[in-house]
């Protein structure tokens, strides 16, 4: 049989994954073994002058992990070099990002077209249009996710895995494998360390998610020195105790043979994987095994002896030779004949089972099905009584998650507080497990217990979203001050184009007796701020159901909706379209002295204030702003109609730091201080954010505009 040939395994319950002969893997990489050293030699040179010629870069672990590559693109990984998009392709994750030379170097060597020579000498170098960044970046071909901060890649393979696993689940069928592709996830030592890495080993083991392997690149070095300066555990042990299965490989630098059968016995495990493999950082530098080989050029002079020492002209530089390119010249007809196969087998699908592969091909091509927006609620059928908004999250999603299969909705670990369960509802679980609490799943389910992982759980919603555009939209829930924990993978998420939403619930201090700890303050800023992400405060059912609908329209942006613990009233006159606007005029007054701008939860006050203001014989106009980012994109002459600043002051009312706001309003009444342990409304009152305090701010403020005509001019905080 050639390389690559699919087996078909009968099982139709999502476990089994189609694979690669493993005898045909293994007696290739025997019958190749005495082109390994040349192989590995040039690789090796090929990284050290990549990283010479700028003088810059990450060249010790990338040089480490070479054998491993040879193992992974040549005899194990499946892939499409010249179909980089093929939908059944096995996923590589470097979640050790800075060794991105070892994923750009194979990305040339085996064929993709865009990988070209000049682009892979292209790494740290001055061009704009360079495809080879400083870590990986998603939008190149070959590379699945953007990868950098350390241990978000290992949770985005949770992810990746996990995607894999539900879309087996769901839609294969006896003979039928149409969804069997693994992931592949590269580590370093730091990744280890990592928070957000622990969390997702520990659920990926829990979920036995067997079609998962990490290669861990164990050469003990982290940038402060070795390893044991700070960590001396025994990492195998660990992962066991996670429920992973744990392989050894000794000579992580030389043994290709040895690795390629681990990989192999991976994919035939029925837990997740873990390859410990031993190498040397830098080998054959002169600063081989050391912290100074991770993150700086070697220096001409060691390089040309790293080739003479290898056999290589030391004048010569960026060296292919005939011998290395032929050994990897069959790897783009190696995946078309994937192609090819898994085409054929999508078809004989499609014969067999016709409306299933109609569904599939939707799901393939990211179509989410349009019922979606007939099962929000329409204008006028939300209940009429005070609803917390976290509720009115609930009446918006859970129809269109019980009814549209591309959602998949998790939370961490709090699902009677964040509204997003539904009934009938499948959890997402090894269909084996049977919890204690007595809810069970398998595969198939798409209500995700993440436990409480918050970070964890908005990077492996980072890996569901990137398996491919839309196929699934990942809905992540938990208290608003714990995104807090999550941001650094909401960032990157937003960084990717990543189509995730986080329902973030208990969102202002009017979530009261929990305390400082629990109350946002400066948090809103801090997203406000993020570029490519969506930050709503809906003021009442009907302005979540238009938050819901801009989040769910905004392919490649990710969305928080923020929503309050306490109940709010439905007020009249508020718009889903004025949502999508990101501000829009909510009560209008042609006398008005002053525009009050209301948001989310405090949407109320302002309302509350304005009629106040009017009984002291003051005339307001009230703007609703659920969005600042939807709105700073709107045309200049709709920002300047809802603002009217040039006709009178505009002021915000908003129980959190004011940073931001100096770009629509004069003047904020806000908090700079942490929050308080009170019951809702005594908080309210407390930071003079009842209707009655807010009133008289606004006065103070329209006198001290009057006594001080610079005041206009300023941003003031009341």
């Amino acid at each position: 049989m050639a390389p690559g040939v699919l087996i078909q395994n009968e099982k139709p319950d999502g476990h089994a994954i189609s694979k690669n002969n493993v005898g045909d893997a293994r007696s290739l990489v025997e019958a190749e073994k005495r082109l390994h050293p040349i192989v590995l030699k040039t690789f090796r040179l090929l990284i050290a002058d990549l990283c010479q010629q700028f003088k810059g870069g990450h060249p010790g672990g990338a040089i480490g992990m070479a054998a491993i590559g040879v193992a992974l693109w040549k005899y194990v990984m499946r892939y499409a070099p010249h179909t980089p998009d093929f939908f059944n392709r096995d996923r590589f994750i470097l979640s050790n990002g800075h060794t991105c030379l070892f994923q750009y170097t194979f990305l040339h060597l085996t064929g993709y077209k865009a990988m070209t020579f000049d682009q892979l000498k292209s790494y740290h170098s001055e061009r704009p249009d360079a495809l080879c960044p400083g870590h990986p970046e998603i939008e190149h071909e070959g590379i699945e996710v953007t990868t950098g901060p350390l241990g978000q890649g290992v949770a985005n393979a949770v992810g990746l895995a996990m995607a894999t696993k539900h879309l087996a689940a769901t839609f294969n069928r006896p003979g039928f494998d149409i969804v069997s592709n693994h992931t592949w996830c590269m580590i370093g030592d730091a990744c280890l360390q990592e928070g957000v890495a622990l969390e997702a080993i520990s659920l990926a083991g829990h979920f036995r998610l067997n079609n998962l392997t990490i290669i861990y690149d164990n050469n003990q070095i982290t940038c402060d020195g070795t390893v044991d300066l700070t960590n001396t555990e025994n990492v195998n042990e660990k992962m066991k105790a996670c429920g992973w299965n744990v392989v050894d490989i000794e000579d992580g630098n030389f043994d290709i043979i040895g690795i390629v059968n681990a990989l192999e016995n991976a994919k035939q495990s029925d837990k997740p994987t873990f390859i410990n493999v031993r190498t040397v950082i830098g080998l054959g530098s002169k600063v081989a095994g050391t912290a100074v080989a991770h993150g700086a050029a070697f220096g001409p002079e060691d390089v040309a002896n790293m080739k003479r020492a290898n056999g290589f002209d030391p004048e010569a530089h960026f060296v292919i030779g005939d011998e290395v390119k032929s050994f990897f010249e069959g790897l783009p007809a190696r995946g078309q004949g994937y192609v090819s196969e898994w085409d054929n087998l999508l078809s004989r699908y499609s014969e067999a089972h016709p409306e299933l592969a109609s569904r599939f091909r939707k799901r393939m091509t990211g179509e989410i099905d349009p019922v979606w927006r007939d099962l929000i609620p329409k204008p006028g059928a939300f209940p009429q009584k005070p609803t917390p908004t976290r509720a009115s999250n609930g009446l918006c999603l859970n129809p269109i998650a019980k009814d549209v299969d591309s959602f998949m909705v998790g939370t961490a670990d709090l699902s009677p507080s964040v509204h997003m369960s539904w009934p009938g509802m499948v959890d997402f679980q090894h269909p084996d497990l049977r919890p204690n609490c007595g809810i069970n799943g398998d595969y198939t389910g798409r209500y995700i217990h993440y436990g409480v992982r918050e970070h964890a759980m908005c990077a492996i919603a980072n890996g569901l979203a990137a398996f491919a555009p839309d196929t699934i939209v990942p809905v992540t829930s938990s208290f608003f001050m714990f995104y807090l924990y999550a941001a650094p993978a909401v960032r990157m998420g937003a960084l990717q184009r990543l189509h995730v939403i986080h329902a973030a619930t208990h969102d202002s201090i009017g979530m009261g007796e929990d305390g400082p700890t629990h109350q946002p303050i400066e948090l809103a800023a801090l997203y406000r701020a993020m570029p490519n992400l969506l930050f709503f405060r809906p003021g009442d059912s009907e302005e979540t159901a238009g938050a819901w609908t801009a989040a769910i329209e905004a392919r490649g942006t990710p969305s928080i909706i923020s929503t309050s613990r306490h109940a709010v009233p439905q007020l009249q006159g508020t718009r889903r379209e004025g949502v999508a606007r990101g501000a829009y005029v909510l009560q209008e007054n042609e006398r008005a002295a002053v525009t009050l701008l209301g948001v989310g939860a405090e949407l109320s006050h302002a309302v509350d204030v304005a009629a106040l203001l009017k009984d002291r014989g003051v005339e307001a106009r009230v703007v609703s702003f659920p969005c600042q980012r939807l709105f700073g994109a709107q045309p200049k002459a709709y920002q300047r109609d809802v603002l009217r600043r040039h006709h009178a002051p505009a002021v915000v009312l908003e129980p959190y730091a004011p940073n931001g706001w100096e770009r629509y309003a004069d003047a904020a009444a806000c908090v700079t201080r942490f929050g308080h342990s009170l019951p809702g409304k005594a908080a309210y009152k407390y930071f003079g954010f009842d209707a009655e305090s807010l009133t008289e701010k606004v006065l103070r403020y329209l006198d001290m505009v009057k006594e001080d005509e610079l005041l206009k001019h300023e941003f003031v905080e009341l």
